[in-house]
């Protein structure tokens, strides 16, 4: 499939909040992108779209979060959510926007990404459990579904801590 992954425009706003609702059987999640689309932290060019014949198949965020550490508050950022659309999925978009996504968090000079995800899912990616770095969370999820990913070599080791969520995560 010939995929092109862009940062989302206002006209993709509709499809993507489709897409969501239909990749995750509810509203949740888009209504979490509407809200984080209104605060000063997003960043347009780290919410992607995927576009297979012009369509729009697929989305993915990336979003500005932190780790609150003994004595310091580190800059990380979130991947999630990500969807693709029913149709369209189990066919490698999914990787592509995950590809595409962290290196432009690297090219931005982003040091880590964290995500709460399918634990056989993100590894492939390099993902490995958060709590390796002694990194832990609000949400209740297994060790092995809240991961974390060092984009620049030993980004993590001195960050052990809280991983912070804005409010708009803990009302999904």
């Amino acid at each position: 499939m010939d995929i092109k992954i862009r940062g989302e425009t206002i006209d993709d706003y509709d499809i993507i909040t489709e897409i969501n609702n239909l990749a995750f059987g509810g509203t949740g999640e888009s209504q979490l992108i509407i809200h984080l689309r209104k605060t000063k932290e997003f960043i347009p060019d780290l919410s992607l779209i995927a576009l297979f014949d012009e369509r729009v198949v697929g989305h993915i965020l990336f979003y500005p979060i932190t780790i609150e550490a003994a004595t310091n508050t580190f800059p990380t950022i979130s991947l999630a959510p990500m969807a693709i659309h029913p149709d369209y999925q189990y066919k490698g978009i999914g990787t592509k926007l995950v590809i595409d996504g962290l290196q432009r968090c690297k090219d931005m000079n982003f040091d880590s990404v964290i995500v709460l995800g399918h634990p056989e899912y993100y590894p492939r990616f390099g993902f490995t459990p958060a709590c390796k770095w002694g990194l832990y969370s609000d949400f209740e999820a297994p060790d092995e579904a809240f991961m974390a990913l060092e984009l620049k070599e030993n980004a993590l080791p001195d960050k052990s801590g809280k991983v912070v969520y804005p409010k708009e995560y803990l009302e999904v």
